[in-house]
């Protein structure tokens, strides 16, 4: 059975139904303000901000994570998932 991740807070679904429907902790809305978002990319072993190079071994790890290059503004944003 396949696993759909959030690409803002890393929560993670079995099914994209669950996970769109679910509230995202992380939305840039604010907390709880938007419902959760595919990451369209696969599962591995690591993941890339795809705005600074950011690495870590999770999608929340990484979505969590202030961003020194967002288009907001260094540190205005979190860390966005490559695909």
């Amino acid at each position: 059975m396949a696993d759909f991740f959030c690409k803002n807070c890393g929560f993670k679904a079995t099914s994209v139904a669950f996970l769109t429907g679910h509230p995202c902790s992380n939305h840039s809305l604010g907390p709880n303000k938007g419902k959760c978002e595919l990451y369209e990319g696969g599962q591995k072993k690591q993941y890339t901000c795809k705005y600074c190079g950011f690495k870590s071994a999770s999608i929340a790890g990484l979505a969590y994570h202030p961003c020194t290059r967002h288009p907001k503004g260094a540190n205005k944003g979190k860390c966005s998932p490559a695909l």
